[in-house]
């Protein structure tokens, strides 16, 4: 779309004010807004500057100035469902005031991985189809003082709630129960209006959607949204989380989509699934292999594997993401592939012909900045069809079992590999990378970039947590 066509769409919609967003190194959602008539042809060309060492991990304040480049040609931008004012939302990149991309812009490093995918050439699109899952709860009280660490969520479904007498209400007695939430109808389901008004909203800002259903856990729900490319998929995940938290939001309740808020029952991930196409072709496709994947969508596979820890940091990119990676709650962290099999981290869709065979990679979860994890899974994969990887001798071929039966002696026995077990073992991993002259990351991502990402998770999640008492410390060790 052209700047005058996207100006005459706002003034046949009677736009009052345009919301210029942009995600930073976490993913966090940030913005600006101007009034329309600030608004001219020249904004798209010139774009509009702003203080890039207010945001975190960016700039100093001595080389502060920067860009944001509205980006209308992905064709993402939406009006805004809960403004009071007509307002449009327009996604932006972010540039040096040279106009030269900003090396630590996540969406500017996945334009940077779909033209190092087409570089290559492998393909010339990749599609990325990620599924959120969220829950929604009642109240959340979070505590973090010196003397005192301390959470409590409270949702309707939740079985601590079975003997709860309320005020102004009568206890219904039908809840879902630990890990007893897959697809039941209402009244256990009590999020059935919630989540049709979630989806009304998600088709006016222009995500098309299929499944909705309650999740496993109580309190949990997904609704299905349509794949895209690489940074068309990124951007539809910054709408999802935005319009879930709101409509949650604005019917008295809070949405989240931590990885594990609830100890014992499921939390939620961000299921990827992705192929590479080339000339109108699925190139993940062979309708003589396992499943009907090719030969490159098993290099593909083996690259993630062999680059799993790096990729993890990336995709699971919060402390609170191995607390989810556990065995018997759908979260696996066992590196194998298998058709059908949820317990294996990368499983092979049921799908028929050509354009349904994929892989959906089941570890990552919704911490992860969009941008940066879809990049990242992408450039490990193209490492494994450029240096024709196989799957790791245990995996070589499809684990069918179910792998969350397995003890860990049997796990180090059969040479199984598993993602790392904790943040701090990841980012471990990148620190090798940085070190790394050809390490796969810096395909797309400049060496200041790497570290900036590895300074800021120590900062920001790795040493604040671990030096933080938790509570079950003191049912372990208060009597020492």
């Amino acid at each position: 779309m052209t700047p005058v066509e996207f100006l005459n769409e706002c003034k046949e919609k009677e736009i009052e004010f345009i919301d210029f967003r942009f995600s930073d190194i976490k993913g966090t959602w940030h913005h600006v807004t101007y009034d329309i008539d600030a608004i001219d042809e020249d904004t798209f060309k010139n774009g509009l500057p702003f203080d890039g060492s207010s945001i975190p991990a960016w700039k100093t304040i001595n080389d502060s100035d920067m860009i944001l480049m509205p980006d209308l040609e992905i064709g993402t931008h939406f009006e805004d469902p809960f403004t009071a004012d007509p307002t449009m939302v327009v996604f932006c990149d972010v540039l040096e005031t040279d106009y030269t991309p900003y090396e630590k812009c996540p969406r500017g490093i996945a334009k940077k991985t779909l033209k190092y995918l087409a570089e290559a050439g492998v393909g010339d699109v990749a599609y990325f189809g990620p599924e959120n899952e969220f829950f929604v709860f009642e109240n959340v009280k979070i505590t973090d003082n010196i003397n005192s660490q301390a959470y409590e969520v409270d949702s309707v479904e939740g079985e601590w709630n079975r003997g709860t007498h309320y005020e102004d209400a009568y206890n219904t007695g039908h809840r879902p129960g630990t890990k007893g939430g897959y697809f039941p109808v209402a009244p256990t389901d009590s999020m059935v209006d919630l989540r049709a008004e979630m989806v009304q909203v998600l088709k006016e800002v222009g995500l098309q959607t299929f499944v909705v259903h309650h999740e496993v856990a109580q309190g949990q729900g997904e609704i299905g949204v349509k794949f895209g490319t690489l940074v068309e998929a990124a951007d539809n995940v910054q709408k999802l989380k935005y319009v879930i938290k709101m409509v949650a939001h604005l019917n008295g309740k809070t949405a989240t989509f931590m990885p594990k808020p609830l100890y014992g029952d499921n939390g939620n991930g961000m299921h990827v699934h992705q192929s590479i196409w080339k000339d109108g072709k699925n190139t993940f496709y062979d309708a003589n292999g396992y499943a009907g994947l090719s030969d490159i969508a098993k290099k593909y596979i083996a690259g993630v594997f062999a680059h799993a820890d790096t990729v993890a940091a990336f995709t699971n990119a919060s402390m609170n993401s191995y607390k989810r990676l556990q065995p018997g709650f759908e979260a696996p962290n066992i590196l194998a592939y298998s058709a059908k099999n949820r317990s294996a981290c990368c499983r092979i869709p049921f799908g028929a012909g050509e354009k349904a065979v994929r892989t959906e990679f089941r570890f990552p979860d919704s911490t992860a900045n969009p941008y940066l994890a879809f990049s990242v899974m992408l450039l490990a994969g193209l490492d494994g069809i450029k240096n024709n990887l196989e799957v790791y001798e245990a995996a070589k071929e499809p684990l069918n079992e179910d792998l969350f039966e397995l003890t860990l002696d049997e796990i180090k026995e059969r040479g199984i590999r598993t993602l790392p077990a904790t943040l701090r073992e990841a980012i471990y991993s990148v620190e090798k990378e940085l070190d790394d002259p050809n390490s796969f990351l810096k395909a797309v991502m400049s060496d200041d970039f790497i570290k900036t990402y590895i300074d800021y998770k120590y900062e920001t999640e790795i040493i604040p947590v671990e030096g933080r008492p938790h509570p079950y410390e003191f049912v372990t060790q208060y009597s020492c």
